[in-house]
């Protein structure tokens, strides 16, 4: 099944694309997610999605979509593709011994066709095109050949990065965290449509020219070894992204770099999931306005200051002509 997330007048429905309409699943499960949670929920969708006619059901209004998941947490990948590694490191050498991981905070997800503004001091973002992960079950400590079992599905992630900012630091949230920096979607494929994860090929076309493509079948570190790898540290919840890593750009893509810029559009396209088609903004220049001067008339006080007399010593208050006793 290919699952969405669709803007519907009572709000965000779970729904299930049949052709090019869409059945709406919210009488099995409030959401994608939980339904991705739910066996026997699932198995009642499946069910509805094969018995259904599709001419009785609506065209599907991509406009409508939304993030298929609002994940509790989105974890990616670095270098994760053979050939893909830091500036300066041998593209040959030999395989790092554990992932690289890091986090994409919560304010970055972006449904498939929200633009992404480019915030005014960025000034050298960059795409990544991902195949993306959604946890169906929850995952705790579990064992390697156990792992795919809590896969619920596949999506597409843009990992939009700003370079200039990922440089300045060790860490790497400042350069991955800006507001809508991580595209999902259109839709999740579920893993009996799929078939094997490590036999995909991710492209990315940017001006009309391929500029990445390569098979998750050169990646360092499978799905299944991900899921296992982190549930040891963290529990995986249903709903969850774990985005795989993006391959390196191809040679004249590299030396052709330029940064984002407002206008341009990026298409990441999986094969077996879909396309997920990403357009960028400029940001507009912050408004930075003076605060206006309250001219309102200071109150006097009725007391004069402590003088203080030339030996230091402080002279007890005087008192106005027309001032009270101060009482307690």
């Amino acid at each position: 099944m290919r699952l969405v997330t669709y803007a519907a007048a009572s709000g965000p429905r779970p729904g299930a694309i049949v052709g090019d309409r869409v059945l709406d699943l919210g009488g099995f499960a409030g959401s994608v997610a939980q339904l991705l949670a739910d066996a026997a929920a699932l198995s009642a969708a499946r069910a509805a999605v094969g018995a259904i006619e599709p001419s009785s059901l609506p065209v599907l209004d991509s406009d409508a979509l939304r993030a298929p998941v609002t994940p509790g947490k989105i974890l990616c990948l670095g270098y994760n593709y053979r050939g893909h590694v830091p500036d300066g490191v041998d593209p040959t050498a030999n395989d790092p011994e554990y992932p690289d991981v890091f986090v994409k905070t919560a304010n970055t997800l972006a449904g498939p066709n929200e633009p992404v503004v480019i915030p005014p001091g960025a000034t050298d973002v960059d795409y990544e095109g991902e195949v993306a992960v959604v946890i169906g079950r929850r995952a705790q400590r579990v064992a390697l050949a156990d792992a795919l079992d809590h896969v619920g599905g596949y999506t597409i992630l843009n990992d939009v990065s700003d370079r200039a900012w990922q440089r300045r630091q060790s860490q790497w949230a400042l350069g991955k965290c800006s507001d809508g920096f991580a595209p999902l979607g259109p839709w999740i494929v579920t893993p009996d449509e799929l078939g094997d994860p490590q036999d995909l090929l991710v492209e990315v076309v940017r001006d009309g020219v391929v500029t990445v493509s390569q098979s998750t079948s050169t990646t360092i570190f499978s799905v299944a070894y991900v899921i296992h790898h982190l549930s040891q540290v963290l529990t995986l919840e249903p709903g969850d992204i774990v985005s795989t890593g993006t391959p390196q750009k191809l040679p004249d893509a590299q030396e052709a770099h330029r940064p984002l810029a407002g206008g341009d559009a990026v298409t990441v396209r999986i094969s077996r999931i879909g396309e997920l088609t990403t357009t960028f903004v400029a940001a507009q220049p912050p408004v930075v306005e003076r605060a206006k001067r309250d001219e309102t008339p200071r109150p006097t006080s009725s007391l004069v200051p402590d003088r203080v007399s030339s030996t230091g010593a402080r002279a007890p208050f005087a008192q106005r002509p027309d001032s009270q006793e101060a009482t307690a």
